[in-house]
């Protein structure tokens, strides 16, 4: 895991290794200040007026140095800090990107929201504090020890009643709050997925006048997420009057002691002396303290890390061939044999055994109730996931064996969710082509039956389309997209679902359309109407996740009772079944 993770350290290297570099001088003058504030002392009982000149200026260009130190420790700090984090955030964007949807199963949105924000922000502070506070502890810790025997050599003895107390409080206290921390990033997900699940479903809440619900949801979530926090916040609470209690006992024995030592004579501990003791176990104490901090932080963002390094080592279900063919040369598809299912533990296929031939330039329909596995038939050409049996050929070649950009740019697909990005018409249709000029865009857009309205609009193809497409109608959206993937010039044209917000009239100009301007493309067009495939080459019946039957339509007609009766109910006519 640490090694995964330090590879986004990269150009950060110098500042995560200066850093350590610049709190051991910080720490090393602040610990030297005390023992020479001693010398002083000394200086002044003999009247030694030169050697109160010379400790006073070391004293001074100690001060100096630390201060130095300091900051310019954090300033390397917070560039090592915020450059690992910018880098790590990339680094997971960018494996995300190569993610199949398969992979992208095993996430939620909301958890990889939460990993790219608050695991990432944890991680970021932890590691600060490793190279900063981490490294400056510890050795504030040791220094001190070793120079507060420097001053007197039994008087730091006192420390071995207090640290050992503190010791344990603040194991304890890490040992309960640990479980907490873990269990409060599944809260944090749900959190993530209330809210995305709340704004993305905002019309339908309204709609069906849900608010309240929505809220009492959200506020169940909030609340067990504040109750987690309460309750390690409450612990950790401990820690603040554990340190002062040691603090204070350790206090009040050195000076008890230190007087005792001083009015005896029996040493030569002066109240100088005495003063820079109290010195060193103010900062032996509080180094412990910021040690405790430290064990807290990296508690919490051990399970970050781990989460963070989860989605990096995640690799792709699919991937190129080591010669992959970067030509499709046209586009005929045939599954063979093809059965798949999602994951490789699930007990039943979604597709089974799947035998289809169809010729380059055909259209082809593709009908069947909700479950039937229309969609997952239609995602294998474009290898958004790999069949799991048979083999399934684009062009005559098994899809496994093209390069993957070059398969999916002939083979385009408008998913049964349209989406449409931020940005104006002409930026969104540059996604299907980004070299596209306005002539192809707007050649493009009047096949999609899209032209017609872009054309209302004051600004045109200039038109600015808000995240998601919510500024225009779900009809608009739908012949937006398909705009979007004719750009692509693709010998496969796959239509999901994606002309069911479409007036009969403008899918019929659609289809027309399509089969006048684009004849040589192959037409897959996957719908719910009988008459949006009534006039396809081939038409194919599904239910349960296999072929049922496959025809044109007046042979379905006739050969189909399944098929005959979606006809008639969508016409009206359910009582004329035989």
């Amino acid at each position: 895991m640490i090694k995964t993770l330090a590879k986004s350290i990269r150009e950060y290297k110098k500042y995560t290794i200066l850093t350590p570099l610049l709190m051991i001088i910080e720490v090393a003058m602040e610990v030297f200040i005390p023992l020479v504030i001693v010398w002083f002392g000394e200086a002044l009982e003999n009247a030694d007026v030169q050697g109160m000149v010379y400790y006073g200026v070391m004293m001074v260009l100690s001060a100096i140095i630390s201060l130095i130190a300091g900051m310019l420790g954090g300033k390397f700090c917070a560039k090592a800090s915020t450059g690992f984090a910018k880098n790590l955030r990339k680094d997971m964007y960018d494996n995300i990107q190569t993610f199949s949807f398969s992979n992208i199963d095993k996430f939620s949105t909301s958890s990889l929201m939460t990993r790219l924000t608050t695991d990432i922000t944890n991680v970021q502070m932890a590691f600060m504090m490793i190279i900063r506070v981490a490294v400056r502890s510890p050795l504030m810790l040791i220094f001190s020890i070793v120079m507060s025997f420097a001053i007197h050599p039994t008087l730091p003895a006192m420390f071995a009643v207090t640290i050992p107390i503190l010791g344990f409080g603040i194991f304890f206290i890490i040992r309960k709050v640990m479980p907490i921390f873990r269990n409060l990033f599944k809260k944090y997900d749900k959190l993530n997925n209330s809210i995305q699940e709340n704004v993305r479903g905002m019309r339908v809440v309204k709609a069906y006048v849900r608010e309240d619900y929505e809220i009492n949801k959200m506020t169940e979530v909030s609340t067990n997420l504040q109750k987690e926090f309460t309750k390690a916040e409450r612990i950790l609470a401990f820690n603040e009057p554990l340190m002062q209690f040691c603090l204070n006992i350790s206090l009040i024995m050195i000076a008890l002691f230190g007087s005792m030592i001083i009015l005896s004579g029996s040493s030569n501990l002066n109240v100088i002396g005495l003063t820079s003791m109290l010195t060193y176990s103010l900062q032996i104490l509080m180094s412990l303290q910021m040690l405790s901090m430290i064990f807290v932080m990296l508690t919490l963002s051990v399970e970050s890390a781990r989460r963070i390094v989860e989605v990096i080592n995640e690799k792709s279900d699919l991937s190129n061939p080591e010669n992959p063919i970067y030509k499709v040369e046209d586009g005929s598809i045939k599954f063979d044999n093809v059965s798949f299912k999602y994951s490789s533990i699930a007990e039943k296929f979604a597709l089974s055994n799947i035998n289809l031939d169809i010729k380059s330039g055909q259209t082809i329909g593709i009908l069947g109730g909700t479950g039937s596995s229309k969609t997952t038939l239609v995602n294998l050409i474009s290898r958004l996931y790999d069949v799991t049996e048979g083999n399934l050929y684009v062009g005559g070649v098994n899809v496994k064996d093209y390069d993957m950009e070059v398969l999916r740019d002939n083979v385009a697909v408008v998913l049964q969710k349209n989406v449409l990005f931020s940005g104006t018409i002409k930026e969104n249709m540059r996604w299907g082509d980004k070299d596209a000029t306005d002539e192809e865009i707007v050649n493009a857009c009047k096949l999609a039956q899209a032209d017609e309205f872009i054309r209302q609009f004051p600004n045109g193809y200039d038109t600015f389309i808000e995240q998601g497409g919510t500024n225009v109608s779900g009809g608009q959206r739908q012949r937006l997209c398909i705009a979007r993937a004719l750009l692509k010039k693709p010998k496969v044209i796959i239509l999901d679902d994606s002309t069911s917000a479409v007036d009969m009239k403008t899918d019929a100009l659609l289809r027309k359309a399509f089969k006048e301007e684009i004849p040589d493309t192959t037409k897959i067009i996957v719908a719910q109407r009988v008459a949006s495939v009534e006039d396809a080459d081939k038409i194919i019946l599904m239910d349960g996740g296999k072929i049922v039957a496959i025809g044109g339509h007046e042979e379905l007609m006739e050969s189909s009772d399944i098929y005959k009766e979606i006809y008639y109910t969508q016409n009206k006519a359910k009582g004329d079944i035989e």
